[in-house]
This record gives C-alpha cells, sequence and structure tokens, in this order.
C-alpha cells in the first residue's frame, strides 16, 4: 500500500512542531510506506501498538561497518535487553529483573528527594543571584543521572564523564549524524564500556549494596549475565532513562508553561495532581517519537502486509495523540484519566525503567512547584534539532 503522505524529517517545521503531519498521517487509519524513510510507519494508536507488541516483528540490530571502529558499539547493543529478542531477550529480562526490583526502586525515593532538594538550593541561589535559571541543565539533565549513578555504585564524580558518554552515544538514534557525533560516539563507548567493566570487576570481589554488584551475582535457573551483557546493561539503563526522563519532563514542563491554566492547577496542589500530570505529559509531548522493529517474516497490521526483512516505525507521538482513543487529543489535561499512553512502549521492550522514571519524575515535579509555584519561562525555551529524541536544550525559568 502507498501513500502520497509521507513524513519529511529533514524539513525543520516537521522537527519542530510534527504534529500536524501526524495528523494527516492518520487519516487512512493504517500503516504507510515512507519512500523517504524506506519504511513503514504506524502512526496510529492500534497500529503503533500492534507493532510494538508484534511476535513476528523484532528488534534486528544491524551492526555498523568497519566492524574495528565500531566494535563495541556493535556488542553494546548486540547485547543489551533492548536490541534482543526471544529467547535471549526472555533470559536477559529474567536476570535484569530479578536484580532490578520493585522493592529496590522504591528504595530509592528517599535518596531522589535528597538529589533533588540539592539541585533545588542549587537553582534557588542562582535565581536570587540571576533572576533565572535552566531547568535543563540546572534539575532535569543531573537529576536521573545522579540517581542512576547511586543505583547503579558509580562515584558521584564521575557524574560528568556518564552524562558525556550518554549524550554522545545517543545521537547515533538520530537519522544522519555528523562525522563528528560519529567519532565522538565510538570514543564513549570504548571509555563507558571501560568503565563499567572495571566496577564488575571490583564488585565481583568486594561486593557492595548497590545494582552493578545484583548484576554481578543474579542467577536464573543456572544462567548468568556475561560481561558484555553486564556493560550493556548498565550503558542502556543509564542513555534510557536519562534521555527518557530528561526530554520528558523537559517537553512536559514547556507545555506546562504554554498552558498557563494547567500549570497554575497544578502548582495549586502539587502532591495532588503530580501522577495524572506526569502521564500527561508524557503522553502530550513524547521524549521518544520513533521506534523501530524489523519483519521477521511477512506480517499483516490491518489490512496491510509488511514483508519479511521490511522496517516498520512505531510513530510514539502520533500515536500517543490519536483522537480514536484520547478525547481532545490537541489538548494538554493534566487530569486526563484513564489516559493508556504508550510512551514508555508495549509488549517484551515496554520499557524496564518506566516505574523508576515515574517515581523519579512525579517527585522531581511535585517537589519543583512546592518551592517554586510561581515558576515560569524566563525566555524562549530552545529545542534540540532532532527528531527521534525529541526534546530541547535549554529551557529558561524564573519566579
Amino acid at each position: 500500500m502507498m501513500n502520497q503522505l509521507d513524513l519529511d524529517i529533514s524539513d525543520e517545521q516537521v522537527r519542530i512542531n510534527p504534529y500536524p503531519t501526524f495528523s494527516n498521517l492518520r487519516q487512512s487509519g493504517e500503516i504507510i510506506w515512507s519512500e523517504l524513510l524506506g519504511i513503514w510507519l504506524a502512526p496510529t494508536h492500534a497500529t503503533a501498538n500492534a507493532v510494538l507488541r508484534a511476535k513476528t516483528l523484532g528488534r534486528i540490530f544491524t551492526p555498523k561497518e568497519p566492524e574495528g571502529d565500531w566494535g563495541i558499539f556493535n556488542w553494546l547493543h548486540a547485547d543489551s535487553i533492548l536490541d534482543s529478542e526471544p529467547p535471549k531477550h526472555t533470559r536477559l529480562r529474567a536476570l535484569v529483573q530479578k536484580a532490578f526490583t520493585p522493592g529496590r526502586i522504591n528504595s530509592l525515593k528517599p535518596n531522589i528527594v535528597e538529589i533533588c532538594q540539592g539541585l533545588l538550593d542549587d537553582a534557588e541561589t542562582k535565581l536570587t543571584r540571576d533572576g533565572h535559571f535552566d531547568l535543563l541543565a540546572d534539575f532535569a539533565e543531573p537529576l536521573p543521572v545522579l540517581v542512576i549513578a547511586d543505583l547503579l555504585g558509580v562515584p558521584r564524580q564521575a557524574v560528568s564523564d556518564l552524562r558525556r558518554w550518554s549524550q554522545d552515544i545517543v545521537k547515533m538514534y538520530e537519522v544522519a549524524p555528523s562525522e563528528l557525533e560519529t567519532k565522538a560516539a565510538q570514543d564513549s563507548c570504548s571509555q563507558f564500556s571501560e568503565f563499567i567493566s572495571q566496577l564488575a570487576n571490583q564488585r565481583g570481589s568486594e561486593p557492595q549494596a548497590d545494582l552493578i554488584t545484583a548484576l554481578v551475582e543474579v542467577e536464573e535457573a543456572g544462567e548468568r549475565l556475561n560481561e558484555h551483557e553486564l556493560i550493556a546493561m548498565c550503558i542502556l539503563l543509564l542513555n534510557a532513562g536519562h534521555e527518557a526522563s530528561v526530554n520528558g519532563f523537559g517537553n512536559g514542563f514547556v507545555a506546562l508553561c504554554q498552558h498557563p491554566q494547567q500549570l497554575a492547577l497544578l502548582a495549586q496542589d502539587p502532591n495532588l495532581h503530580a501522577r495524572t500530570a506526569l502521564e500527561e505529559m508524557m503522553r502530550f509531548d513524547s521524549p521518544l517519537q520513533l521506534f523501530e522493529r524489523t519483519a521477521i517474516q511477512d506480517t499483516q497490521i490491518g489490512s496491510v502486509t509488511i514483508t519479511a526483512g521490511q522496517k516498520v516505525g512505531a510513530l510514539l507521538g502520533a500515536a500517543n495523540r490519536d483522537p480514536a482513543v484520547f478525547e481532545n487529543a490537541d489538548d494538554f489535561n493534566i487530569l486526563r484519566e484513564p489516559n493508556p499512553h504508550i510512551a514508555f512502549g508495549a509488549g517484551i521492550h515496554f520499557c524496564i525503567g518506566a516505574p523508576l522514571a515515574r517515581l523519579e519524575m512525579q517527585t522531581a515535579l511535585t517537589m519543583l512547584l512546592t518551592r517554586f509555584p510561581t515558576l515560569h519561562l524566563a525566555g524562549p525555551a530552545q529545542q534540540r534539532p532532532t527528531f527521534v529524541l525529541r526534546g530541547w536544550q535549554s529551557i529558561p525559568v524564573s519566579i
């Protein structure tokens, strides 16, 4: 099935605001073929959800060449739970979930509160001195890295390296990274993997109460994580957790500022509305816009057949604005409930860190607006020139 509509992510206006284009792509109710991207696109909630859940669609990682330059990048993905399918995915997820337990996540709440408190104290100092601070650089970006570093057992003095490595690697998920970005990603893969490898070796002989130790020691039905799988899991937790939390929080706060009545409602009682507000922030302007899968065999989605070997991208941002599922889908409503968005994915690749991201962002949102109930944009927010990972570079705020 061909369609005259397409998604031109090289168009700056589409990158800035893809939602009018998404509305057009949803009209047929089917997946559509993108001549520009060379893949199928699933723009409705039903088709995107089906793509995420179909067992005949897989995450088939294609190694980058030449292997020498891309060797570490390749195995970091090939041995990652995100780029694996059953039975390997089943084995990895069982092992990781045994270490990354709900109890371990819930026990992080006091630490998250402490980190937020410190960041907000620093932000208040900047407000007093400069009259503004950057919501991203001073709060939303350092928070998840500090939380995940403490969870893993990474020394806090290494946090700046973790942020840089993560930011370099995830630039490879865009359609056309530059030569400079490519070299930075290769270098960061090497440095990041070596850093985690050294920590894991230390934990083997000197165990501590952290997630790296748990991943080193975890065993399920006689199976354990090998070194590459353990390193890949730690790096995925940081990269995915960092990007989803930062971009979800940033996108959502800008949306709040663009809807001042909703921001005022939330600021009246952040504790009461933080949970539903966060879900609406993730739905309204999703941090991950495109999630690719590949047909292992011919697969039918709706009335369209994806031929074995073809790729299909679930357009999560489009799905989360589908009026067939969400009443007044283009309205930002922090009281929206139910809110069956798929910003965290669905099926076997549902984000394993979603409970942590929700705990972290709800806590951050509550504490931010409790401390600064009149917080608002202090100038234009600067958007990132990306499509797949949608977010902002700078969000200046004041009270």
